[in-house]
């Protein structure tokens, strides 16, 4: 009896040890029937095809000339449209939401079971590039595209969703994450309130595009966490990190905490040439003195910041914050000056160290100066910090990725973080999240010089489609067993017989 006993760890760990081996071969690898159709099938699918509807979505434009795709436009609604149709095409039930969300899912073996989420957005800055936010719905429509042509599209053992987010860049409303900030359950119904340079209410919007658009079903978009399993997002860096490695893919270990603010100089008109210089309320000149001690903040913020012997918060500080102004308007004339103010950092104390100097600061230029100033915040989003767990496989999917493209080379993927506001930010309120860079030249974005190669591209479908085999492959208890049928040639069985258990080693059936 003993001695049988003691066979029941070993038994354990073989089964556990195929079931290993299994994932992680299938994952990275492939499995043996999507290597039969060939390397080509996924370079048509997951390159060429994937370049060629990055090109088509690229040319959905609000004007002529140059790209520009806001929310709800007449140019998001068209490109909202054609996702829809790649994502029914990919095999994925689709719908379009009261916010402008397009989603694509499969149930897989247990509809019920939570989903695991990717996706990005559709909306663009004024004259952007075409692969901020389409790379990252592109390649995961290929990649499900892949499945579904491979038969594993239904064999997946719980749900996925893709999802194509209606507003990131929040350029219509200057307030970002619209789209995944009502999924995610943090965009207050008081966003409804929010009004675009035309004096249109976002609440106003929504209506106009869906009579059903209310305050209820608004709040009702929210998704309920325990049905969500995770999201992850393929997004382009937008900086030169991943090119000056000479690498294609790195995986994103944090996202930085971003502020925007709102900067009203208000003065008096006054004659060029009657007005004495000692006299001027002028809120140009106020304005220039105030962007000029922005960026001198955040070069050398140590110069500015005062702290005791505890230094980490100014040391979190380097090689991490940075402060941008975006717009700059007079009206009328020059008696009101505004300005916007992009404000981030990873440390998100620092960030409010910095926001407190800034703003302490500009008042006592402003009150010099003899002209008043109010500073609004527009935005606020804190740091996050990407899944472990996420990170990981996704780490294991780009390196797969990497060698099917570059050939079996030994490569470190890069770990990064992450400057720019992602769709992922709002979605981690929500459940855990992982993101996904590719390179892009000269970490151009938000431009029509924005590029990334095909090969890239390539590289990011089949890290999405690694991800995907990673997370939701099929390894039901039958082929389990039947692969220790084969590798050892016994049948190993559990009885039970007046209340003890014995283990039995027999020939093969």
């Amino acid at each position: 009896m003993a001695s049988s006993l003691c066979f029941l760890p070993f038994l354990l760990f073989v089964l556990s040890s195929i079931a290993s081996s299994s994932s992680s071969t299938d994952a990275l690898h492939g499995s043996g029937e999507a290597e039969a159709l060939g390397q080509d099938l996924y370079r048509d699918l997951l390159r060429d095809e994937a370049v060629s509807r990055l090109i088509e979505l690229g040319k959905i434009s609000d004007v002529d000339g140059y790209l520009e795709r806001t929310f709800l436009s007449p140019a998001s609604l068209r490109a909202s449209k054609i996702i829809r149709e790649w994502m029914a095409d990919a095999g994925l039930r689709t719908w379009i939401d009261h916010m402008g969300n397009v989603h694509g899912r499969v149930d897989g073996l247990n509809a019920s079971a939570p989903a695991l989420l990717m996706g990005s957005h559709m909306d663009t800055v004024v004259d952007g590039g075409k692969f901020d936010g389409a790379l990252g719905i592109v390649s995961a429509i290929s990649a499900m595209k892949v499945l579904k042509v491979t038969e594993k599209l239904v064999k997946l053992r719980h749900p996925v969703e893709v999802i194509a987010f209606c507003d990131e860049e929040g350029v219509r409303f200057q307030s970002t994450f619209l789209g995944s900030a009502a999924l995610a359950g943090i965009l207050p119904a008081t966003a409804l309130n929010i009004s675009d340079k035309s004096g249109k209410t976002l609440h106003e919007v929504l209506k106009e595009y869906s009579a059903d658009a209310t305050e209820d079903s608004f709040v009702q978009l929210t998704y309920n966490p325990e049905l969500v399993r995770g999201y992850v997002e393929v997004h382009i860096e937008q900086g030169p990190v991943l090119e000056s490695a000479g690498i294609p893919l790195g995986v994103v270990k944090g996202i930085a905490g971003q502020t925007r603010l709102k900067v009203t100089v208000s003065g008096s008109q006054g004659h060029a040439g009657t007005v004495p210089m000692s006299m001027r309320r002028d809120p140009m000149a106020a304005a220039a003195e105030l962007i000029v001690l922005l960026e001198g903040l955040c070069k050398q913020p140590q110069k500015f910041l005062s702290y005791d012997d505890d230094c980490s918060t100014v040391d979190s500080l380097f090689g991490s914050l940075v402060c941008t102004v975006g717009e700059i308007s007079l009206w009328p004339s020059a008696s009101n000056v505004t300005f916007t103010i992009d404000l981030r950092a990873m440390d998100d104390l620092g960030r409010e160290a910095v926001l407190y100097e800034l703003s302490a600061r500009m008042y006592t230029i402003c009150d010099k100066r003899s002209v008043s100033c109010v500073i609004e915040r527009k935005h606020d989003a804190n740091a996050v910090k990407c899944d472990s767990e996420l990170s990981s496989q996704l780490q294991l999917a780009a390196l797969s990725a990497f060698r099917k493209v570059a050939g079996n080379v030994d490569v470190d993927v890069p770990i990064l973080m992450s400057g720019a506001g992602h769709d992922a930010m709002a979605m981690a309120h929500l459940t855990k999240m992982g993101m996904l860079f590719v390179r892009c030249r000269g970490g151009v974005s938000h431009s029509p010089a924005e590029h990334v190669l095909d090969d890239d591209v390539w590289a990011a479908g089949l890290a999405a489609l690694a991800f995907w085999r990673i997370k939701c492959r099929t390894i039901g208890y039958v082929p389990l067993f039947q692969r220790a049928y084969q590798m050892y040639s016994v049948l190993v069985s559990c009885i039970y017989r007046n209340g003890s258990l014995f283990i039995s080693v027999g020939k093969p059936l």
